[in-house]
């Protein structure tokens, strides 16, 4: 059955914000990286309060290992000049690849608002770090549509623009109900989209309340049969691990029959989940 062979893997990781994460984070780095992903990516907190974190943590990946790190990079709290800098700072570092993202306010502001000397939008972004540099720049995809969207329509003519402006790949938001992102895929050749370079993700569920919470923020939805099969389920216990390798795997299969070729995990700095996902689809650590 397993035509996984040529399935090609990214991980997302996000900087720790203390020593004891940051070790905890390296193991599962180290144990991810077995399975030869394409790329791992660094994600980047609201209004760059991370961005010297995801930095460092970018360099470190580049220096002591032999994965190809992405570092999130946002609209957010930079003007032109700054986003130059951090751009070529990259550039410098060895990082080529840039994960080019709007990005959302600044905590405690309910609105997004463009920085005045800044980029207002991810597909400008895209534009000024391709004149920074030849970086290869994947940008976000919503298949429910981002939250902040007026329509699905306006949504889909934005991730045009972003693609036009020179980006090599789609990163899906997580999309536990596999009907949306049927529906978002059949829309992509409308715009002039290429599906295959939208890569769909799966969030392993490493606590079912905290994601539900999480998911509310960015507009992805949460069925009732997945709340029902993590009802009562202590988040700690065996039983909430296998429950989320069980869904993560049903949902990897599920992106495989849509034809996808790629596969694109938010790990939460866990390895266990991905891990036993992975070997599910028989894709072992070499």
């Amino acid at each position: 059955m397993h035509h996984t062979t040529n399935l090609s893997l990214s991980f997302e990781f996000f900087p720790p914000k203390s020593a004891a994460g940051e070790a905890a984070l390296w193991e599962c780095i180290q144990q991810l990286s077995a399975l030869k992903p394409d790329f791992v990516s660094v994600t980047y907190g609201a209004g760059g309060t991370t961005r010297d974190r995801t930095h460092r943590l970018v360099k470190r990946i580049r220096e002591e290992t032999e994965l190809e790190p992405a570092a999130h990079l946002t609209c957010v709290g930079a003007n032109r000049d700054e986003i130059r800098q951090i751009a070529e700072s990259y550039w410098n570092d060895g990082i080529r690849h840039i994960v080019a993202l709007r990005g959302d306010p600044p905590a405690g502001e309910r609105e997004y608002i463009a920085h005045p000397e800044g980029y207002a939008y991810a597909d400008e972004l895209v534009k000024g770090l391709l004149e920074c540099g030849d970086f290869e720049v994947s940008v976000a995809a919503y298949p429910e549509t981002h939250p902040q969207a007026l329509s699905r329509d306006e949504d889909m003519r934005h991730l045009k623009r972003k693609m036009d402006a020179g980006a090599s790949l789609a990163i899906s938001q997580y999309c536990f109900d596999m009907d949306y992102y049927q529906a978002f895929l059949k829309k992509l050749p409308e715009y002039g989209i290429d599906p295959h370079k939208v890569v769909p993700a799966i969030l392993p569920i490493g606590n079912f309340t905290q994601m539900a919470k999480f998911s509310k923020m960015c507009g992805a939805s949460v069925p009732e049969w997945l709340c029902q099969r993590f009802e009562d389920v202590d988040p700690q216990s065996e039983l909430h691990a296998q429950l989320a390798v069980a869904t993560a795997y049903k949902q990897a299969l599920d992106y495989l029959q849509t034809g996808a070729s790629r596969l694109h995990f938010y790990t939460l700095n866990r390895a266990d989940l991905v891990l036993a996902v992975c070997r599910l689809l028989g894709i072992r650590p070499s």
